[in-house]
């Protein structure tokens, strides 16, 4: 199994059309030719990831984020992206990325975080290219205080924002892990929504929200989108069980409200 059989499978459950117009996603670094040792996952290509990748003797890293989104016109050590590129080649790494075409498989992506949020039966939303809505089911209302100590402790976030009231009752969430889309507003809307959950969102866009009844809850970009992972490596281990994946978490340290 060489890097290449890797990345023409990812391409297949990720379509590489399905990605935003500016991404960048497939083999961003390495040897497509060479075999398969091992796999780290990661939300992105860090030094980190690369001394994860060496200590299990793996010669392939998969991301989300690619660490290349545009052209670069040198590749020296003079800057952060620079080292960590050449400390990838010469450690006979490859690396390959899945990004929006990621973002846009609601099954490896938003339901991953549903799950961790513990959701009963969510689903997609009319109009929404990304993102899934459930119902709270508790026997006692969740208010936004207790619902964001939830989150935080679901996504192991480092912390929560939110600029609602905090008895403000949470009844239906939208979930888009990473940045919100602000296009996607109408379908929250539509849906029913009271909530929106997602790792990024701006401040005047969680005002516009607030002055239509519908909470923020900011978790983090990296504390959503690590949820992926898990679901990513289960993918992988069944294609490919010879092989053994390995996940490779940021720095991220739990903190409960």
């Amino acid at each position: 199994m060489n890097v290449n059989d890797i990345e023409m499978f990812l391409n297949e459950v990720f379509p590489k059309e399905n990605a935003m117009s500016y991404d960048n996603t497939g083999l961003i670094a390495g040897d497509r030719e060479k075999i398969v040792s091992a796999v780290v996952l990661s939300l992105d290509l860090t030094d980190k990831a690369i001394e994860t990748a060496r200590n299990a003797g793996a010669n392939l890293i998969v991301t989300h984020h690619p660490i290349i989104f545009g052209g670069i016109k040198t590749l020296t050590l003079d800057d952060a992206t620079g080292r960590t590129l050449a400390n990838l080649i010469r450690s006979g790494i490859s690396v390959i990325s899945c990004h929006t075409n990621l973002d846009m498989t609601n099954e490896f992506g938003n339901l991953a975080i549903a799950d961790k949020l513990e959701a009963e039966n969510p689903k997609s939303v009319e109009g929404v290219e990304c993102g899934v809505v459930y119902d709270i089911v508790t026997i006692d209302l969740m208010t936004l205080r207790k619902y964001c100590r939830f989150v935080a402790e679901k996504l192991g976030s480092s912390g929560i924002i939110t600029i609602n009231n905090p008895e403000n009752i949470v009844r239906r969430v939208f979930v888009q892990g990473g940045a919100f889309d602000e296009d996607s507003i109408p379908g929250v809307i539509k849906c029913g929504a009271d909530t929106v959950v997602s790792g990024e969102i701006k401040h005047h866009v969680c005002v516009a929200l607030e002055q239509m009844g519908i909470n923020t809850v900011i978790a983090g970009h990296s504390a959503t989108e690590q949820a992926y992972l898990p679901k990513l490596r289960q993918l992988l281990s069944e294609k490919y069980p010879g092989i053994e994946f390995t996940v490779n978490y940021n720095n991220e340290v739990p903190s409960i409200l």
